[in-house]
């Protein structure tokens, strides 16, 4: 599948089926992970992969009961990484530009999973301190995106987006768009 059709065919799914996610699939969606860009390649994310049941339930307890979590075969929780910024930008980097390289990594690995088959679904709304707690995540590490993945037991229907001209936004001239 190319990019684009893996644009088309992303959607986000709730249900999974109990079926496991191949090794080399996993592989293959975290190598992206990797690839993507990030400021000054800096990488200043870290990436947990959850499979224990155990942990899975903590996360979906984190998430407000999300429980779709917990029935996806593997979930990816991308953290931001402020430390590995911070030397050479600042608090921006420290701030921002990690969340940003976790941000980036999280959409290749979506986009990596549906173009290999499989569906997946990015999770925001959460507990910050209960999602690091579920991983281990310490210090100044923080979850950015927690990312439910494995087969579809559902088909949901493609959700309208915003049209092009309401969205996109040639040039502003004096607070007045031309």
């Amino acid at each position: 599948m190319d990019i684009f059709e893996a644009i088309k065919q992303r959607h986000s799914v709730r249900a999974y089926q109990r079926r496991e996610v191949e090794a080399e699939k996993l592989q293959r969606i975290l190598e992206a992970a990797d690839a993507a860009p990030s400021a000054g390649n800096r990488q200043a994310y870290e990436i947990v992969v959850v499979r224990d049941a155990e942990r899975k339930e903590q996360l979906v307890d984190a998430a407000w009961d999300q429980t779709f979590i917990g029935e996806a075969p593997v979930v990816l929780v991308f953290l931001a990484a402020p430390e590995r910024n911070r030397d050479r930008y600042a608090e921006r980097g420290a701030q921002l530009y990690c969340v940003q390289d976790a941000t980036i990594a999280c959409a290749y690995a979506e986009l990596t999973a549906t173009a290999l088959g499989l569906k997946c679904c990015w999770v925001g709304a959460y507990d910050d301190a209960a999602v690091a707690a579920a991983v281990g995540a310490t210090g100044t590490l923080r979850p950015v995106a927690v990312l439910s993945i494995g087969y579809a037991a559902e088909q949901p229907a493609a959700r309208p987006r915003r049209a092009l001209s309401d969205l996109v936004h040639h040039e502003f001239v004096g607070g007045k768009q031309s």
